[in-house]
């Protein structure tokens, strides 16, 4: 238990945004190489052009620096240049079996983390050293977990082929689409994904999880014409009104009768001075829905919105997918694996089928494909105490979770791989 927690404190105090996880991704190759574990990273591990919302160049520079800086191998990083921060580690039996896949995702959020000597990463001094980010959602604590199951495994005698895929950007939805869409989980024929928290109690846990909802991440640019606001008004294009015009008829989008629907502009910022008509407007915009289709729908309403709101104002505009989800179903035969085996563990003292997920989990990518091929996925829920809201300031977890999660991927790993 000393290791897995000294090393979820070593990747709390390093958190690295959705497709700047050099360090973290590091990291997890050095540890993986030193398992005997195949590893891909880099281009290898993910296609670049299905990314979502991937920082600016500027961003993905600074990261990259601050990561040699921080200790991360340059030999290593060098071939994540550029935000191809995925990792994936296999483990090949000796004997014929089934491919068996597990998910950690490693991204941070940007969030200040509390500073209050309350906060126990603070009291402990493994708070964040990057001001401005913070793992809010557990995702250090995900990937140290997948790093002590790599340990747990390495010398295993398994029939089939063990695979563990450490994603970068799960925020936003924007890191799983471009594993997918490199192939990386086409031969398996099981995956296991899963997350702390989320409003479970510690010692609860579920094999499956249901309601998560659909969504599409949207950013929408607004350019006008600037202008003296006093002197020639007339002769500027003001981008801000085109924004809010979208802004407006976006949130009065009609809800639909069958499917439950969700639309927010979560940010919308333009101008430079009070005297002076916007040039230019920033938008964010979400949609969400308890149908992949009805998601499909909302995202092209909302585009012709702020294609006519531009026409209206007479402004160009340009709109840009950074991220997005998938419904998803869990399967009773992997549900009823989680729940046999979380059993024999002590801490699991409530085991149930399903809990309710609610929001969206860019996951759904890897289990539909998988589901596609005619495999079969799944997604957990392992309940820990939290000190405050996923993706507050003030977040953290009870650290008494790792090692039964642990555990438990062990057991359901021996199950599905274990010799006839």
């Amino acid at each position: 238990m000393d290791e897995v927690i000294k090393l979820r404190r070593q990747l709390h105090q390093f958190p690295e945004v959705g497709f700047t996880e050099f360090k973290t991704a590091g990291k997890v190759v050095e540890v993986l190489q030193s398992l005997n574990f195949e590893v891909l990273y880099g281009e290898d591990a993910i296609e670049a052009d299905s990314r979502r919302g991937v920082p600016s160049q500027e961003e993905l520079d600074h990261a990259y620096q601050s990561a040699i800086k921080n200790g991360a191998n340059p030999d290593i990083i060098k071939k994540m240049e550029g935000g191809l921060t995925a990792v994936i580690g296999t483990l090949k039996g000796n004997s014929p079996g089934p491919t068996i896949a597990f998910r950690f995702d490693m991204d941070a959020l940007p969030v200040q983390e509390s500073s209050e000597s309350s906060h126990f990463p603070q009291e402990n001094n493994f708070r964040s050293h990057y001001e401005g980010h913070m793992h809010a959602c557990a995702h250090d604590a995900h990937t140290a977990i997948g790093l002590e199951f790599a340990r747990k495994m390495a010398n295993q005698d398994i029939s089939g082929t063990l695979k563990l895929i450490f994603q970068p950007a799960e925020e936003g939805g924007r890191g799983a689409l471009s594993v997918v869409e490199k192939g990386v989980v086409d031969d398996v024929d099981k995956i296991y994904c899963f997350h702390l928290g989320l409003d479970v109690p510690l010692g609860e846990i579920s094999g499956g999880s249901k309601d998560w909802l659909a969504t599409t991440k949207l950013l929408s640019h607004f350019h006008g014409v600037p202008s003296h606001s006093g002197a020639a008004p007339e002769k500027g294009k003001n981008a801000l009104v085109g924004a809010a015009t979208a802004l407006l008829n976006i949130q009065s989008l009609p809800r639909h009768s069958s499917e439950q629907t969700r639309v927010n502009v979560g940010l919308l910022e333009g101008g430079t001075a009070i005297n002076i008509v916007p040039q230019h407007a920033k938008m964010l915009i979400e949609t969400r829905s308890t149908s992949s289709t009805v998601n499909s729908e909302l995202e092209e309403y909302v585009k012709k919105i702020v294609e006519h709101s531009a026409q209206m104002h007479d402004l160009s505009y340009e709109t840009e997918v950074i991220g997005n989800a998938l419904t998803l179903t869990c399967d009773e035969e992997l549900i009823n694996v989680v729940t046999e085996e979380a059993a024999q563990i002590p801490m699991f003292h409530r085991i149930q089928d399903y809990h309710k997920g609610g929001g969206s989990e860019d996951a759904s990518f890897l289990i539909n494909r998988v589901q596609e091929n005619g495999g079969k996925g799944t997604y957990m829920l392992v309940g820990t105490t939290i000190s405050a809201p996923h993706h507050n300031q003030a977040f953290d977890i009870d650290e008494q979770v790792l090692v039964p999660t642990i555990h438990l991927l062990e057991q359901i790993a021996h199950r599905e791989l274990g010799k006839n």
